[in-house]
C-alpha cells in the first residue's frame, strides 16, 4: 500500500507539473486520485498554498508550508511516514513529493490515508490473495486426480485382466487405451497372452492325443494280463500278474487324469442338473466298500438337499477325488464325512493330519503332493479344482481346528431349488 501510494503520487505530480496555472484541470487530477486510493491528494505551490484538494474547495489558498512533510517536498525531498491528526482525530499515512517542471522545483504534491482504512485494506487483499490461492489449491488438487484417476484407470484395467488370466481364463485381454506407453504396456502383455493361450491349447491337444492313443494298447494289456491269470496255476504267478493288472489299472487313472485336465475348459453336455444329497449317496455306495477294507467310516452328513448347475459326470468325479485324497490320507479307524448344504456347498471332511500352513493354494497345483509316502498321481485335487471352475464355482481346503482337513466345493446352485416337503395329513 506505501509503494502504492507513493508511485501515485509522483504519477499526481508529474500530471500536476503542466497544469499549476489551471485550477479547475488541477482539482479534476487530485480528485480523480483521491478516488483511486480512497485517500486525500493536495496540491501546493512552492510557497506551500493549497492549489487543489481532493476533499474540496473550501480550503484553497490556505498555506501548508509548515507541514514538515511538505517542507521536505518542497525542499525537493520525498517523505513518507505516519503521523496522528489532531484534526481528524486519527492516524494518517502521508506521501509527499515535489513538484517538478524541468527539473526546477514548482511545488508539491502530498496524498495521505487513514491507517486503519490502509490496514483494513491490506486485510482484504490478503483474505483475497487467500482466497484466490485456496480456490487454486482446490482446482489443483482436482484437475490432479483428475488426471491421476485418467493415468492409473488403464493400469487398474491392466491388473483385473492380469488377474483374469491368472485364475486361468486365457481368452481375456487388456484394453489398449491411455498413454502411449500405456498401449505399448496393454499391447505387450496381449501378445502374452495369446502366446500363453497358444501354448497351452498345444499342451491340451497333445496330452489328449497321447492319452488317447494310449487307451487302445492299455486295455490290450489289461485284457491279457486278465486271461493269463485265468490259465496260470501257479499262486506265484498269478500273484505277480494281479500285480501287473493293478499297475496296468493305476495308469489307466492316470490317463484318465491327464484327459480331464486337457478338456478343462470344454464343458459337457448338461442333461439334468444335479442333486448333491444324491450325488453324494452314490459316492457313498461306490467308496464304503474301499473304506472298511482299510479300516475307515465313510459316512454322510447333509442339510437341507441343493441343486447345482453342473454335469453329473463332473460332480461324481468330484467326490471320487475328494473321498479318495480323504482315505488315503486318513490313517485307520478314523471317519471320513461326506456334507452338503443349500447353498452349494459340498464339503468332505477327514481325520487325517491336515494341511501344512501355506500350502493350501498349493495342494491344488499339478502332480503336488502333500506327502510323498502316500500313493497317488497328485493331480486329483487339481482334477477336482478344474471341473469346479469349468461350471463358475470354487475349490478350497483347509486344516480343522481338531485336527484332519476339510476340502470344500461351492458350486452355482439351480433356482427353484428347495425341496417341496410332503405335507402331512391331519
Amino acid at each position: 500500500m506505501k509503494a502504492q501510494a507513493a508511485a501515485q503520487a509522483q504519477v499526481v505530480a508529474a500530471a500536476a507539473a503542466a497544469r499549476l496555472d489551471d485550477r479547475a484541470q488541477l482539482q479534476e487530477l487530485v480528485e480523480e486520485a483521491g478516488q483511486d486510493l480512497g485517500a486525500r491528494a493536495i496540491v501546493v505551490d512552492l510557497d506551500g498554498r493549497l492549489l487543489a484538494d481532493s476533499a474540496g474547495t473550501g480550503l484553497r489558498s490556505s498555506s501548508y508550508r509548515n507541514r514538515p512533510e511538505i517542507a521536505a517536498a518542497l525542499a525537493g525531498r520525498s517523505d513518507q511516514g505516519t503521523r496522528h491528526s489532531n484534526t481528524l482525530g486519527r492516524d494518517l499515512l502521508y506521501t509527499a513529493v515535489p513538484v517538478l517542471d524541468d527539473g526546477v522545483r514548482v511545488g508539491a504534491v502530498r496524498v495521505t490515508q487513514s491507517v486503519e482504512e490502509v490496514d483494513e485494506r491490506q486485510r482484504r487483499n490478503v483474505l483475497v490473495v487467500v482466497g484466490v490461492g485456496v480456490v487454486a489449491l482446490a482446482f489443483g488438487l482436482a484437475l490432479a486426480w483428475v488426471l491421476a484417476g485418467s493415468l492409473a484407470e488403464p493400469l487398474r484395467a491392466l491388473a483385473r485382466t492380469a488377474r483374469r488370466v491368472e485364475e486361468g481364463e486365457l481368452d481375456a485381454r487388456a484394453e489398449v487405451a491411455g498413454a502411449r506407453e500405456q498401449r505399448e504396456v496393454a499391447v505387450a502383455f496381449n501378445e502374452m497372452t495369446e502366446r500363453l493361450s497358444a501354448a497351452s491349447a498345444s499342451q491340451r491337444e497333445f496330452v489328449g492325443n497321447a492319452s488317447h492313443q494310449l487307451r487302445t494298447p492299455l486295455t490290450g494289456i489289461r485284457l491279457r494280463l486278465e486271461a493269463a491269470a485265468l490259465k496260470t496255476r501257479e499262486p506265484e504267478v498269478a500273484r505277480e500278474l494281479e500285480m501287473a493288472e493293478a499297475e496296468v489299472e493305476r495308469l489307466t487313472r492316470l490317463l484318465n487324469a491327464l484327459l480331464t485336465l486337457a478338456r478343462e475348459g470344454d464343458r459337457p453336455a448338461l442333461r439334468a442338473p444335479v442333486s448333491l444329497r444324491q450325488a453324494s449317496e452314490d459316492a457313498l455306495a461306490r467308496w464304503a466298500p474301499r473304506a472298511t477294507a482299510s479300516g475307515q467310516a465313510l459316512d454322510l452328513e447333509g442339510e437341507a438337499n441343493a441343486i447345482v448347475h453342473a454335469a453329473e459326470e463332473d460332480v461324481a468325479i468330484v467326490l471320487d477325488n475328494l473321498i479318495e485324497n480323504a482315505l488315503v490320507y486318513s490313517p485307520s479307524g478314523t471317519r471320513v464325512t461326506v456334507t452338503w448344504g443349500p447353498d452349494g456347498r459340498l464339503a468332505v471332511l477327514d481325520e487325517g493330519p491336515g494341511v501344512q500352513a501355506g500350502d493350501e493354494r498349493r495342494v491344488f497345483e499339478r502332480f503336488h503332493r502333500g506327502r510323498g509316502d502316500r500313493a497317488g498321481s497328485g493331480l486329483g485335487l487339481a482334477i477336482v479344482e478344474t471341473l469346479v471352475r469349468r461350471w463358475g464355482g470354487s475349490a478350497t481346503i483347509r486344516s480343522r481346528e481338531n485336527g484332519g482337513a476339510c476340502a470344500e466345493v461351492r458350486l452355482p446352485v439351480e433356482q427353484q431349488t428347495r425341496e417341496r416337503r410332503p405335507r402331512v395329513a391331519s
